[in-house]
């Protein structure tokens, strides 16, 4: 079952990017110990292939990728490691 926050994360890119492909995995037990753990803000890997991130840098991508859920940071996701490809 995906956490709530992961849940949100995918329902946001689903929308935004029409991905062919997006894996949202929950990292936050690899960061037990590290400050943001300690406020409950999730660790997540991204994984998202879109048409949309065609002709953009990756810089670009990321970008936009935090924009679709800034408003989950910094208290329900701490961090994202993010892996964004174009189709």
């Amino acid at each position: 079952m995906k956490h709530p926050v992961e849940q949100i994360v995918s329902e946001r890119l689903t929308q935004a990017f029409a991905p062919t492909f997006l894996e949202i995995r929950n990292e936050s037990e690899q960061h037990i110990g590290h400050a943001g753990a300690q406020g409950g803000g999730q660790h997540l890997f991204i994984r998202i292939v879109s048409a949309q991130f065609s002709g953009i840098s990756t810089v670009q991508r990321h970008r936009l990728i935090y924009n679709a859920v800034l408003d989950l940071m910094p208290n329900r996701i701490h961090a994202m490691r993010i892996d964004a490809q174009a189709t």
